[in-house]
């Protein structure tokens, strides 16, 4: 991994001295209208993200205490299918349908002494959601350009929520059994709510993106705020992402850009609720650091793919973490 860092890093030093400078700034212009950030019309954007975990963490250090719960792991591929439409260069409106595919081995040792090892697949539709864009600064010139945009939307429980509700009825089970003083949750890295396909709840998402170009450099920014609700005795916490940083154009030609950033990414969440009580192995706060490449083709074709290498997990509870990511997305402006 440090590898690919330092590679990217040095390609993009040395292509930065070989592009050519012949009408740098209209291949800009243009790539910033591939992406989106001018166009009005329908546009499709295909959006991959892979996550491995087979970390397992107490407290935020590595766990490698018990060898049962150490055999846990979790890698995940979500793809996207986001199509959307601008009405203008200020308001737009997008959709996103999920379809997730998961790998994992959980074992479990349960609040009754009972003791779970599977390893299986997981996949099908996830969540959909419909988010509203709007565009209170929207600056974009031959040299420079600022762009604001204020998102909001709702999720939709559309996902298969059975493995959760399995977690709900033996935490109901368990309350039973043995009264509203005993934690009703189990002991291990992985649980069902890790891998349901969705949480069966309407959810409110509210963001913010930037995007602020000067000549051959940019910086990008997302804010990102998930509002949780509870439905049918589980609420998962509501969850903050921050991301972005500092870039700049290495290729430059009048049919296509290739661009280099660098990207900090952060992500915390508070303790999920089961049955009215706080979920004691959920909550999270993570650091990601690692670089991003962006290409475009003509003013209507964009592709980037990005490496998320983590720096510090701080987890609660007992937690398989991601020891890497990798995500990516294609954009068609029609």
């Amino acid at each position: 991994m440090r590898s690919l860092i330092i590679l990217s890093v040095a390609g993009a030093l040395l292509a930065m001295r070989l592009a050519s400078p012949a009408c740098e700034l209209c291949a800009i212009y243009s790539a910033s209208n591939a992406s989106g950030d001018s166009s009005s019309g329908f546009n499709v954007n295909i959006a991959e993200l892979f996550v491995m975990q087979n970390t397992l963490q107490f407290q935020g250090e590595k766990f490698d205490l018990n060898p049962f719960l150490n055999n846990s792991y979790l890698n995940s591929w979500t793809t996207h299918l986001v199509p959307g439409y601008n009405f203008s260069s200020r308001f737009g409106i997008s959709a996103s349908l999920p379809y997730i595919y998961r790998t994992f081995r959980r074992v479990e040792f349960t609040s009754t002494g009972g003791f779970i090892d599977e390893e299986a697949t997981e996949s099908g539709i996830g969540d959909a959601s419909l988010i509203l864009r709007w565009a209170p600064i929207h600056k974009n010139e031959m040299t420079w350009g600022v762009i604001f945009n204020v998102l909001a939307g709702v999720k939709f429980p559309t996902g298969d929520r059975s493995r959760l509700d399995d977690e709900v009825d033996r935490a109901r089970s368990d309350l039973a059994l043995f009264g509203p003083g005993h934690q009703h949750s189990s002991v291990a890295g992985i649980h069902q709510s890790d891998l349901t396909l969705g949480s069966g709840s309407y959810d409110g998402i509210f963001g913010t993106s930037l995007r602020a170009r000067w000549q051959r450099f940019f910086f990008n920014n997302q804010l990102q705020y998930y509002l949780k609700t509870e439905a049918d005795g589980y609420e998962y916490a509501d969850y903050f992402i921050a991301s972005g940083g500092p870039g700049g154009y290495i290729w430059l030609n009048d049919k296509w850009t290739a661009s280099v950033q660098a990207n900090v990414f952060y992500e915390t969440s508070g303790s999920d609720e089961l049955i009215g009580q706080p979920v004691p192995h959920t909550g999270i706060a993570a650091w990601y650091v690692g670089p991003q490449v962006n290409l475009t083709i003509g003013e209507h074709f964009a592709f980037n793919i990005a490496l998320d290498l983590p720096v510090h997990i701080f987890n609660r509870g007992l937690m398989v973490v991601p020891d890497y990511r990798v995500h990516g997305g294609l954009t068609f402006n029609f």
